[in-house]
C-alpha cells in the first residue's frame, strides 16, 4: 500500500523531445516545448532526453517504433500524440498534489489558433508576401485585442472603478495555463524566424502582445525550455531555399 501511494505521488516520467542540429541540445519543436512546459508547471519530477532524428538510437526505435518526438514514458508506459499526452497529464497530475492548468476561458485557447498557419504562409512567400503579412498582422491584432480586454474575472462589479484595459500577465490571467503552453512556443518561433528571414518585427503598437511576451520570457518554465535561436533559424533554412 505504501508503494502504491509513492507511485501515485511521485510517478516516473521521461519526456523525449527533438534534439537540435548538434544532436544534443533542445531542437526546434513547439510541440516538444509545449509538453516540457506542462511538466515543469505541474511541479513534478521528470527527465528529458533529446532524440537526434538523423540517427535515432536503437533502444528508442524499440521503445517507440515509427514515433517522432515528443513522446512520454509514464511509469514505464509509452504515451504518444502530444494532445493526448497533455490531456493525460492534466487529468492524472491533478490537485491536491499538482495544479490544474486548464484555462477558465475557452477563448484563451481559441485566440491564437490561426497565427502559426498565417506565419507559415508569410515566410514561404517572402519577399513578395504583402497579402500574407496583412493576414499575419490581423491575427496579431486579434491576439492583442484579447490580451488588452479585461477577462470576466478581472471585473469587480461591486467596484466603482471601471477597468477598460487588462493588465494580466498571460492569456487567461496571471498564471500560465495550457493555452500559454500551446501559444508561446509558436510565438517564439515566429519572433525569431520572421526577423531572420523576413526582417519582420512584431509591431510595438501591439502592447498587449509585448506585455505578454515580456512576462513569459521572465518565467523560466518558458525561457529555459526555448530552443536557441540558431535552432529555429536552421529549421527554416529549407523553407527559405525553396522560396527562391
Amino acid at each position: 500500500m505504501a508503494q502504491q501511494q509513492y507511485s501515485e505521488k511521485d510517478p516516473t516520467i521521461e519526456l523525449f523531445i527533438k534534439a537540435g542540429h548538434d544532436g544534443e541540445n533542445v531542437g526546434n519543436c513547439p510541440f516538444c516545448q509545449r509538453l516540457f512546459m506542462v511538466l515543469w508547471l505541474k511541479g513534478v519530477k521528470f527527465t528529458v532526453t533529446t532524440v537526434d532524428m538523423r540517427k535515432k538510437p536503437e533502444e528508442l526505435k524499440d521503445l517507440a517504433p515509427g514515433t517522432n518526438p515528443p513522446f512520454l514514458l509514464y511509469n514505464g508506459v509509452l504515451k504518444t500524440d502530444f494532445i493526448k499526452i497533455e490531456e493525460f497529464l492534466e487529468t492524472t497530475l491533478a490537485p491536491p498534489n499538482y495544479p490544474h492548468l486548464s484555462p477558465l476561458n475557452k477563448e484563451s485557447f481559441d485566440v491564437g489558433a490561426d497565427i502559426f498557419a498565417k506565419f507559415s504562409a508569410f515566410i514561404k512567400k517572402s519577399p513578395n508576401n504583402s497579402l500574407q503579412e496583412r493576414a499575419l498582422l490581423r491575427e496579431f491584432k486579434r491576439l492583442d485585442d484579447y490580451l488588452n480586454t479585461p477577462l470576466p474575472q478581472e471585473i469587480d462589479h461591486n467596484s466603482t472603478e471601471n477597468i477598460t484595459v487588462s493588465t494580466r500577465k498571460f492569456l487567461d490571467g496571471n498564471s500560465l495555463t495550457l493555452a500559454d503552453c500551446n501559444l508561446l512556443p509558436k510565438l517564439h518561433v515566429i519572433k525569431v524566424a520572421a526577423k531572420k528571414y523576413c526582417d519582420f518585427d512584431i509591431p510595438t503598437q501591439f502592447t498587449g502582445v509585448w506585455r505578454y511576451l515580456n512576462n513569459a520570457y521572465a518565467r523560466e518554465e518558458f525561457s529555459q525550455t526555448c530552443p536557441a535561436n540558431i535552432e529555429i533559424e536552421k529549421a527554416y533554412e529549407s523553407v527559405v531555399r525553396q522560396r527562391k
